[in-house]
């Protein structure tokens, strides 16, 4: 090609100057730009029940809830947690962060929480307005089930007394 004076020709090659994409860009554009909700599959799992939250998760025991999975550590769990699902959400969100971001959909706000979150027998086991329960000295005290009830049974003064002073019932503390 010729050039006249005062003008210049360049001749560029376009595909040796495009920049190749690179992978860790590419995620990144697809981290941010993915909703949170097609996120789900991504979302971390919980390790420990959240029932009996000092037992890990037996990987055969799990429900789905609202979509999302949950781990348990046995079926009369999984029966409790399926009974009043968003109680044991709201309950326990630390157990449970598969849940984290999804209270307003499952009406979290909803739900009042007992004062009481645990069973004064069985102390990691968590209980919720359907548990067993019984009145003591005018307050209604709440037990993991049947079995932890009639242990309370059998000594009420002295496992209320080791309850109260383990912080589990603060109905009791008035």
């Amino acid at each position: 090609m010729r050039k006249s004076s005062g003008e210049s020709i360049i001749h560029l090659r376009p595909q040796r100057y495009l920049m190749k994409p690179k992978p860790s860009l590419l995620l990144a554009a697809l981290l941010v730009f993915t909703p949170a909700f097609a996120m789900k599959s991504l979302a971390q799992e919980n390790t420990k029940c959240p029932i009996m939250t000092d037992d890990d998760v037996d990987k055969e025991e799990t429900i789905e809830f609202e979509g999302v999975k949950v781990g348990l550590c046995c079926g009369k769990c999984g029966k409790l947690f399926s009974s009043n699902a968003r109680y044991y959400i709201k309950a326990a969100p630390e157990l449970l962060p598969q849940f984290k971001g999804m209270e307003a959909k499952l009406g979290l706000d909803k739900i009042t929480l007992l004062p009481q979150k645990f069973c004064p027998m069985k102390t990691r086991s968590l209980i919720c307005p359907d548990s067993a329960s019984l009145e003591y000295k005018g307050a209604k005290v709440y037990f993991f089930d049947q079995r932890a009830l009639d242990k309370w049974k059998l000594d009420p003064e002295g496992n209320a007394k080791r309850a109260i002073e383990a912080g589990l019932l603060p109905q009791l503390n008035k």
